[in-house]
């Protein structure tokens, strides 16, 4: 079976609940744009989270943005469903 690469890889290396802090970079200029197709995201598929708390930091030279935030994670299929959602996105260059 192949899974897609959006997918957990090594399922036994995570532990359900937990909190899961992650940046998303998004591509150059694109940082209004970026928080607004992320928050859209977020909505989706965690409905309670608290899009005040995304935090915003340029990059050094100003030409990136990233998005910094901590979700709380109950299980595999929202992981899937938010690397597989943020994979589409189309100012979203990374996420780490």
């Amino acid at each position: 079976m192949n899974i897609p690469r959006t997918h957990i890889q090594k399922p036994e290396l995570w532990q359900f609940p937990m909190d899961y802090p992650m940046s998303i970079i998004g591509h150059e200029g694109e940082h209004d744009s970026l928080r607004h197709e992320v928050t859209l995201i977020l909505a989706e598929i965690f409905p309670d989270f608290d899009h005040a708390s995304i935090q915003v930091q340029p990059s050094k030279t100003g030409r990136f943005h990233s998005l910094r935030v901590r979700l709380h994670l109950q299980n595999a299929d929202e992981v899937n469903r938010l690397y597989t959602a943020l994979d589409q996105a189309k100012t979203v260059k990374t996420v780490v």
